[in-house]
């Protein structure tokens, strides 16, 4: 029992000095690079854009691009992007209100971790485009002003700052 007293704090010592260790190198990296954490991009980018204006009974279309600036081929899993059916909600949509839009579409269950057909690759400086019909899965009402924003990062891995507001028309 008293060895245990021992032990635990110097574990916890140790851990300590392998984390700081860590971060020091990670710091280190970018000064000698020249570049700052904020502007290195590690991983694809998603870019969103969504045309409100649709003829009535024709689909509105988000349109989810995902770019790969970095020097390498990136992978991201498919779960929770356009990429795939609409099985989850991930996005969020919200009126002028600040009320979220109320999804209607399926909701999966899924197996963690991800299998990996569940996975697809971009070329460095390439990009992957998926629509998706917004009105197959969201309760939109017409002539309201909208707010989207993508939130499935945490399953996909893809990270998107666009924020896309839109205005759902009925053309005649």
């Amino acid at each position: 029992m008293k060895n245990i007293r021992l032990i635990i704090p110097a574990i916890m010592v140790l851990l300590s000095a392998c984390s700081e260790a860590t971060r020091n190198t990670a710091t280190a990296k970018n000064e000698s690079t020249g570049q700052t954490a904020a502007y290195q991009t590690d991983s694809p980018e998603v870019k969103l854009k969504i045309n409100g204006n649709v003829v009535n009974g024709e689909p509105l279309l988000l349109r989810f691009v995902v770019l790969n600036n970095t020097d390498n081929a990136e992978k991201f899993c498919i779960w929770h992007t356009p990429f795939e059916p609409l099985l989850s909600s991930y996005l969020s949509i919200t009126n002028e209100k600040g009320e979220e839009a109320t999804y209607k579409g399926a909701m999966a269950k899924r197996i963690m971790p991800p299998p990996a057909s569940s996975y697809t690759t971009v070329k460095p400086g390439d990009s992957l485009v998926a629509n998706a019909d917004l009105l197959k899965a969201y309760d939109l009402k017409k002539g309201s002003v909208y707010k989207a924003v993508y939130t499935g990062g945490n399953m996909s891995g893809l990270v998107s700052k666009d924020t896309v507001t839109f205005v759902y028309n009925d053309i005649h």
